[in-house]
């Protein structure tokens, strides 16, 4: 969820609320949400901010008190709050985006830390530089970081040494260089074990991101396998780079994108998948709708019908030539897969009649209708995996309800057992969620309630497997 407000002050009640609040939402994924109430003048104005996912402190553009109760809200992105004070430092609350979800707040000195043991932190035994590059088809520059190892101290080198390189990419939503999320920087951890290992690496801020530019919300994954190719082009032209062993590290989405460019390209030595998909989107999602609703806690039957459903609306996407027809195609679909139901379960999902149909399929469609989601419905990963050449070492974790190790796995091998590949590698590794962590429930709510950002297992298996066939 991005969540943004903007600033504009109104009249003050009697009641204080000057001070800073912090809450949780329970949104699939728990989120820290901070307001930040300052009074002046009889007037009270409000700033935001989402810890975990920036830093950044953003204004409101409504914010007004009447006696024990606030309202914020941000118009622009659909975003409201509604809150009571129950005491001097509790507010019981509403935050509304789309629906409404329930957000207490709790008077703080300062806005929580979160525990990140494994971030790098400065003096780097290497060097750091910041880079920009151009996809010059899009016209867009994009922005990162570059490490790579300094030369050994006293060693007369007959000319400048060159290092194995890689390049990391990110999973599915807007990202920046260290793959932040939920204060976690796996990006940056990876980048600063292997520059210790010897590689250099290169990661950077996806479009519309950071300080790259363009614009996110229009690209799809052939977009960002297009920037990548950029990135691929400019560390060729760095006189630090060894530019026979070149390589790409996705993670996720960023996975997909990896053997997509490794497909195309024979200057990529050599590809390292982190929970990277091996079956067409459809039956992808449909596996992780169900693991989701298992780990919320519905039982099999309904995990299993909810997937199926989601299945076939993803189905009505790829079978249509516009969205014009979508709607209609679905539809059709749902009443079809409403027939094979029985009564019980179209009446827990509030699909009785072709009305309850019509609206259950809308709002099924709304996440699935951006540019994006309508391009990776389309693809098939196994395409890409069969056409490679390059070494291939694929990674899942076998608590992963995102993308599921058993079949993601078995799908990888099948597809390189065709390919030119002599050289792949296909690990399932126990106890790690989607984020590579050591997790204990290994619900998607966990991702931020762990301080592990990843697994020391995985930078192990991958730098090993990287000094053996990366170089």
């Amino acid at each position: 969820m991005a969540l943004f407000f903007s600033s504009l002050t109104f009249y003050a009640g009697a009641q204080s609320f000057k001070g800073t609040w912090e809450g949780r939402l329970q949104a699939g994924t728990p989120l820290r949400i901070v307001f930040i109430f300052a009074e002046k003048d009889g007037k009270i104005s409000a700033t935001f901010q989402s810890p975990d996912q920036t830093k950044a402190i953003l204004p409101t553009d409504t914010c007004y008190s009447l006696g024990d109760s606030i309202y914020v809200k941000a118009k622009r992105f659909g975003i409201s709050f509604r809150g009571q004070l129950t005491n001097d430092s509790s507010i019981n609350g509403i935050f509304t985006q789309g629906s409404d979800l329930p957000l207490p707040l709790k008077k703080v000195a300062a806005v929580s830390t979160l525990k990140r043991p494994q971030a790098p932190k400065p003096p780097f035994p290497y060097q750091e530089e910041e880079v920009a590059f151009e996809n010059k088809s899009a016209g867009i520059k994009l922005a990162g970081t570059l490490t790579y190892p300094k030369p050994l101290p006293g060693v007369d080198y007959v000319k400048a040494p060159t290092y194995p390189a890689v390049i990391l990419i990110t999973g599915s939503g807007p990202q920046d260089r260290d793959e932040t999320v939920f204060g976690h920087k796996p990006f940056a951890v990876i980048a600063d074990d292997l520059t210790k290992k010897g590689f250099a690496v290169l990661r950077y801020d996806e479009r519309g991101v950071g300080k790259s530019t363009g614009k996110f919300q229009e690209s799809t994954t052939a977009d960002f396998a297009n920037d990548t190719e950029a990135a691929i082009d400019f560390l060729k032209s760095q006189p630090q780079i060894d530019t026979a062993h070149i390589g790409l590290i996705g993670h996720s989405e960023g996975g997909m994108i990896a053997p997509m460019l490794a497909a195309r390209r024979k200057d990529i030595a050599f590809i390292v998948m982190l929970a990277g998909p091996s079956t067409p989107a459809p039956e992808l999602m449909r596996e992780q709708v169900e693991a989701v609703m298992l780990s919320q806690g519905e039982d099999s039957s309904s995990a299993a019908i909810g997937g199926s459903f989601f299945k076939e609306m993803a189905k009505a996407i790829n079978s249509s030539k516009d969205t014009g027809t979508i709607f209609t195609n679905a539809l059709a679909i749902a009443n079809e897969w409403a027939k094979q139901q029985p009564d019980s379960i179209l009446t827990m999902m509030n699909m009785e009649n072709v009305v309850e149909r019509a609206v259950a399929v809308r709002e099924q469609l709304k996440p699935m209708m951006t540019t994006w989601f309508r391009y990776f419905l389309s693809i098939d990963p196994a395409v890409y995996l069969s056409k490679l050449s390059c070494k291939v070492l694929a990674l899942n974790g076998d608590k992963d309800i995102q993308v599921l190790a058993p079949s993601n796995l078995k799908g990888i091998k099948t597809a390189l057992q065709k390919s030119k590949s002599t050289q792949y590698d296909i690990i399932s590794l126990p106890g790690l969620n989607h984020l590579f962590q050591s997790c204990k429930t290994c619900t998607a709510a966990e991702y931020g309630e762990l301080e592990e950002t990843i697994s020391p297992v995985v930078l192990q298996k991958m730098g090993d497997w990287l000094l053996l066939h990366g170089r």
